[in-house]
Protein backbone atom coordinates (compact mmCIF):
# COMPACT_ATOMS: atom_id res chain seq x y z
CA UNK A 1 0.00 0.00 0.00
CA UNK A 2 2.55 2.64 0.84
CA UNK A 3 4.79 1.46 -2.34
CA UNK A 4 1.44 2.11 -4.32
CA UNK A 5 1.04 5.96 -2.76
CA UNK A 6 4.59 6.68 -3.40
CA UNK A 7 4.68 5.98 -6.70
CA UNK A 8 1.28 7.84 -7.08
CA UNK A 9 2.66 10.77 -5.44
CA UNK A 10 5.94 10.36 -7.03
CA UNK A 11 3.99 11.00 -10.46
CA UNK A 12 2.27 13.70 -9.18
CA UNK A 13 5.10 15.36 -8.09
CA UNK A 14 7.01 14.73 -11.44
CA UNK A 15 4.13 16.10 -13.73
CA UNK A 16 3.83 19.63 -11.70
CA UNK A 17 7.59 19.92 -11.85
CA UNK A 18 7.40 19.23 -15.53
CA UNK A 19 4.42 21.85 -16.21
CA UNK A 20 6.29 24.42 -14.00
CA UNK A 21 9.13 23.65 -16.55
CA UNK A 22 7.61 23.59 -19.74
CA UNK A 23 5.27 26.66 -19.16
CA UNK A 24 7.12 28.12 -17.01
CA UNK A 25 4.81 28.82 -14.72
CA UNK A 26 5.52 28.27 -11.29
CA UNK A 27 1.91 29.12 -9.69
CA UNK A 28 1.58 24.89 -8.64
CA UNK A 29 4.85 25.35 -7.06
CA UNK A 30 3.63 25.35 -3.53
CA UNK A 31 1.54 21.91 -4.06
CA UNK A 32 4.32 20.32 -5.80
CA UNK A 33 6.52 20.79 -2.74
CA UNK A 34 3.73 19.42 -0.52
CA UNK A 35 3.67 16.65 -2.60
CA UNK A 36 6.97 16.22 -2.30
CA UNK A 37 6.85 16.41 1.13
CA UNK A 38 4.53 13.59 1.32
CA UNK A 39 6.35 11.61 -0.53
CA UNK A 40 9.00 11.43 1.65
CA UNK A 41 6.63 11.00 4.89
CA UNK A 42 6.00 7.42 2.66
CA UNK A 43 9.32 6.61 2.18
CA UNK A 44 10.29 7.14 5.58
CA UNK A 45 7.62 5.12 7.09
CA UNK A 46 8.85 2.64 4.08
CA UNK A 47 11.80 2.49 5.70
CA UNK A 48 11.15 2.31 9.57
CA UNK A 49 8.95 -0.96 7.76
CA UNK A 50 11.78 -2.24 6.75
CA UNK A 51 13.70 -1.97 10.21
CA UNK A 52 16.14 1.10 8.51
CA UNK A 53 15.59 3.92 11.11
CA UNK A 54 18.66 5.79 10.42
CA UNK A 55 17.16 6.67 6.97
CA UNK A 56 13.45 6.43 8.11
CA UNK A 57 14.54 8.85 10.65
CA UNK A 58 16.00 11.12 7.98
CA UNK A 59 13.15 10.95 5.13
CA UNK A 60 10.76 12.30 7.92
CA UNK A 61 12.94 15.00 9.21
CA UNK A 62 13.25 16.28 5.36
CA UNK A 63 9.06 15.99 5.36
CA UNK A 64 9.30 18.23 8.40
CA UNK A 65 10.97 20.96 6.18
CA UNK A 66 9.53 20.93 3.02
CA UNK A 67 6.38 20.93 5.23
CA UNK A 68 7.42 24.27 6.70
CA UNK A 69 8.78 25.62 3.27
CA UNK A 70 5.36 24.57 1.58
CA UNK A 71 3.32 26.06 4.42
CA UNK A 72 5.36 29.74 4.10
CA UNK A 73 4.64 29.79 0.58
CA UNK A 74 1.21 29.47 0.72
CA UNK A 75 1.13 31.64 3.09
CA UNK A 76 3.80 34.10 1.43
CA UNK A 77 1.37 34.18 -1.64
Amino acid sequence: MLKFLQVIFSVAVISLAGYGLITEDFRFQPYMMLLLGVTMLVMGLREFQKGQKGYGLLSIVVFLLVLFVSINSFLLK
